[in-house]
């Protein structure tokens, strides 16, 4: 199982976080992560192409440099 380690949280937060996780008799760790569970299940996976469309939409307005003029470069630098 993987960790994860949260800084620079207010500590006002982590008192509600401890608060809630008394109420509902779980750690504030397990609170932590039902949490998380619940905020992010209904994010579904993305197919690679819908992964793709977002780079390209995120990148459009970006000066490309064509593969080509990069190759060329990377050989006349050897």
């Amino acid at each position: 199982m993987a960790s994860l380690h949260v800084r620079d949280i207010d500590p006002k937060l982590i008192a509600k976080l401890k608060v809630r996780a008394a109420e509902n008799g779980r750690s504030a760790a397990a609170e932590h992560r039902e949490i998380l569970k619940r905020a992010l299940e209904d994010v579904r996976d993305l197919s690679f192409e819908e992964l793709a469309a977002r780079v390209r939409a995120s990148t459009a307005n970006r000066k490309q440099t064509p593969a080509e003029v990069l190759v060329r470069e990377g050989r006349e630098e050897n």
